[in-house]
């Protein structure tokens, strides 16, 4: 038996389950389409962090929950008879196909900048497409949207030519902010920091960094320095509140080190 063979009787044996599950659990029989929504984003925020964690046994396992998702909704989708898991990989394949010209058509493309410009292009044929930000969900965090707005404009062209232009934005969002901030008006300031991190996200993706990734880096930076820091205060049996913030930087320092 060929590993194609094997993959392809892991996903039937899978489908077989879901069909019992649905058949026969009290639970999963409960389900509908919105109840599964909120788990299946904590499902894909696990799996965003088992890839950070370079955990891949971990991701191996959390792909396997997100899998189990799409299954699901594939089956509800069908016992409404609107579609089944045939029809979501057939919309995929003719969807990658169709966005992919330089493989399967006559399209020439010199790097991965041009394919972003097809594909941008291509999306804004589509039926219904009027904007190129129709794509960009209305639910994603307000970072992760942001870093998709910008990829979506810059895929038509819309976008700085240079790091060093970005760069000098951030300088003047800055400046603004600072502006604003010396008046007091919470309303202008909140304006001016979203201006900051908007123009911070863009710069990011001009150094080819992800600020989603960047940020939470720092976070579990911070959280493993400052758990230690917590450690220490109970070494010393010195409660954190009592401490002085230069005894606090001592211990974090050390942190930094560990």
């Amino acid at each position: 038996m060929t590993r194609r063979q094997e993959q392809l009787l892991a996903f039937d044996r899978l489908l077989t389950i879901m069909d019992e599950l649905r058949e026969q659990c009290p639970w999963d029989k409960k389900q509908t389409m919105e109840t599964l929504r909120h788990l299946t984003i904590e499902e894909v925020y696990e799996l965003g962090d088992a890839i950070l964690d370079k955990d891949l046994d971990e991701v191996k396992k959390e792909l396997g929950d997100v899998l189990l998702h799409i299954v699901f909704y594939a089956r509800i989708a069908s016992e409404h008879k609107a579609f089944d898991i045939a029809d979501v990989c057939v919309s995929i394949c003719d969807k990658l196909v169709e966005r992919h010209p330089h493989i399967y058509g006559d399209v020439k493309v010199e790097n991965e900048e041009d394919v972003k410009r097809n594909w941008e292009q291509i999306k804004l044929k589509e039926k219904g497409k009027t904007s190129v930000l129709q794509g960009v969900p209305k639910s994603l965090p307000a970072m992760v949207k942001a870093n998709r707005i910008q990829d979506k404009v810059a895929g038509v062209g819309f976008d700085w030519e240079h790091p060093e232009q970005v760069y000098e934005k951030v300088e003047e969002e800055l400046a603004e902010l600072k502006v604003e901030v010396a008046k007091g008006d919470a309303d202008k300031m909140e304006s001016e920091l979203g201006d900051v991190l908007f123009s911070i996200i863009n710069y990011a993706r001009f150094l080819k960094i992800n600020p989603e990734n960047a940020l939470e880096r720092t976070n579990k930076k911070f959280i493993k320095r400052f758990q230690y820091l917590e450690v220490k205060s109970r070494e010393i049996n010195v409660p954190l509140s009592e401490m002085t913030l230069d005894e606090m930087d001592v211990f974090w320092e050390e942190a930094k080190k560990v």
